[in-house]
């Protein structure tokens, strides 16, 4: 099926579901529809181990806080060496083990990965892929994510953010070193890799043929969720909310029209596979999320008499918020959910993206990989939970808002709209500013996390253009979704589709760590024989 069918396939897709967003109240009926399915994985997923105690998280930061201690605390220690990795220090013993003449960023004309930086001869270094990644990751996790969290729990919620991210670094550096390792190279020199691959190949090497399969099969299952969800319902849902405040679009349908406007551009993207925007898109986000963290210096250096108050509610409202014990908890849980879903340590996500890394040591894109989770939760959200709190000094909205939401002189906002207007307070135009940003994280992401998905359903049934096709179709569905139903009902979906990851990946770095400390071994005594 050539391109031009396929967009005019799209197209017939897109445009019953444009004149339907007509009639009336098609963004709450599409809503209604939604919310019992959202609620249903919700509780599925964060069933609870005490009162108020998911054990999906326990497990998260139990698991994250294990691997800390037992690679010694590699997030600290391997800080320094992570760092020399990207500089290019070890270059020479790193070199390619990818066959050559591996197409590892297209396939099918799609961009496929948030690495996609390659030089003249095709080598993808650790620094092009560090600095690609995390402008894949800076996104509506940072903007509208840590909004909601501070909405939600306060100041304090901010505390266990940087915390989640700390640990997230270890969980992050085993998982993408793993991905690494297990990858898998077609006769084509396409390369596949992410939890599915170690999960099966990994499993099957120590005797668990049947376990790792099961367990790559329900990975794949829980991370094409994840794509219809946190990588695609919660962008579009954070990009319309903007548009909406910035258009002052109130009208019935609203939602729906914006979300059949960003399911056509996407669409373009991943089924059409229009190379030139998915280049321009990977040029400006870099771009986008470097004024972003800009923006966000100017408002905590100009308040710079701030900063230590803002700082001081941070801490003393982690441990004694205003609720007693019982708020304690839910501000730190609050903090960690966000976190993780920002960073998305744990979930393995990033593992399949590394994977396409030329390197012939996995533990070298284990060590870069490390370095996300700092960069994104423990700078980027800092940065913007700061704004937001400095914002909040004067009381311009109590915190613990039903649903993320607060009113500000007598407007209701949510998520990323919370932000804009911390942002417009000191900066003029700014929501406008924000507003391009949010829609083009929200695009990227998308188009990043349709990739996750699409490798996840190749898993499951096949690497035909059929499958690829039906994937792509309903991945544009979601993006309606998200447009039109409410904030909660579309995060709380989100939150369970990523987390349900959790399971079956941790399960496989629980019993494949021992390969990442000997691929780690490998390396640094590389490193070392290279001084001597």
């Amino acid at each position: 099926m050539n391109q031009r069918k396929l967009l005019s396939l799209l197209f017939a897709f897109c445009l019953p579901i444009l004149s339907f967003a007509q009639a009336k109240g098609i963004d709450e009926r599409i809503n209604d529809a939604f919310e019992p399915i959202s609620n249903f994985f919700g509780s599925l997923i964060f069933f609870q181990i005490t009162d108020g105690v998911p054990f999906v998280l326990v497990l998260l930061v139990l698991s994250a806080a294990f691997f800390t201690f037992y690679f010694k605390f590699v997030n600290i220690t391997k800080f320094g060496t992570a760092i020399n990795v990207v500089r290019g220090k070890y270059d020479d013993i790193d070199k390619s083990s990818v066959p050559s003449g591996a197409n590892v960023n297209v396939v099918g004309g799609d961009i496929v990965d948030t690495i996609g930086d390659e030089s003249k001869e095709g080598e993808v270094s650790h620094f092009q892929a560090l600095a690609t990644a995390v402008s894949g990751t800076v996104g509506n996790g940072n903007i509208a994510g840590v909004a909601l969290a501070i909405a939600l729990g306060g100041p304090g919620a901010t505390f266990w953010m940087i915390l989640c991210g700390l640990l997230g670094m270890s969980t992050k550096f085993v998982e993408c070193t793993l991905g690494v390792q297990y990858r898998d190279v077609d006769e084509n020199g396409v390369v596949y890799g992410g939890p599915m691959y170690y999960l099966s190949k990994g499993l099957k090497e120590r005797g668990m043929e049947s376990v790792g399969k099961v367990l790559a099969v329900l990975f794949a299952i829980f991370c094409i969720g994840g794509s219809f969800g946190g990588g695609n319902a919660a962008q579009s849902n954070q990009a319309t909310i903007v548009l909406k405040d910035l258009l002052g679009l109130e009208s019935t349908g609203a939602g729906t029209l914006i979300g059949v406007v960003l399911a056509f551009l996407v669409g373009i993207i991943i089924i059409g596979g229009i190379k030139r925007i998915a280049a321009v898109t990977e040029k400006v986000v870099p771009l986008m999320a470097g004024l972003y963290m800009i923006a966000c210096l100017y408002i905590i250096l100009s308040n710079i008499t701030l900063v230590d108050d803002a700082f001081g509610q941070i801490f003393s409202e982690a441990f004694s918020p205003r609720a007693g014990v019982g708020a304690m908890i839910g501000v730190l849980l609050i903090g960690f959910k966000r976190a993780a879903f920002s960073n998305e340590a744990g979930a393995g996500s990033a593992s399949i993206a590394h994977s396409a890394v030329k390197t012939k040591y996995s533990a070298s894109e284990g060590l870069v990989a490390l370095l996300e989770p700092f960069i994104d939760t423990v700078v980027i959200c800092t940065m913007t939970a700061l704004v937001i709190i400095i914002f909040n000094n004067g009381g311009a909205f109590e915190y613990g808002g039903a649903d993320g939401v607060v009113m500000i002189d007598g407007v209701a906002y949510e998520g990323a709209g919370i932000t804009s207007k911390a942002f417009a307070a000191y900066i003029p135009y700014s929501n406008v500013f924000l507003t391009i940003a949010v829609v083009l994280f929200a695009v990227s992401t998308m188009i990043s996390w349709s990739y996750y998905g699409l490798q996840s359903w190749k898993y499951l049934f096949g690497r035909g253009p059929t499958a690829d096709l039906v994937y792509k179709i309903i991945f544009c569905l979601f993006i309606v979704i998200g447009a039109a139903a409410n904030m909660k009902s579309i995060w709380d979906f989100s939150d369970a589709m990523i987390f349900a990851m959790v399971f079956p990946n941790m399960i496989g770095l629980f019993l494949l760590f021992p390969v990442v400390r000997e691929q780690l071994d490998r390396y640094l005594t590389a490193i070392k024989n290279s001084k001597a």
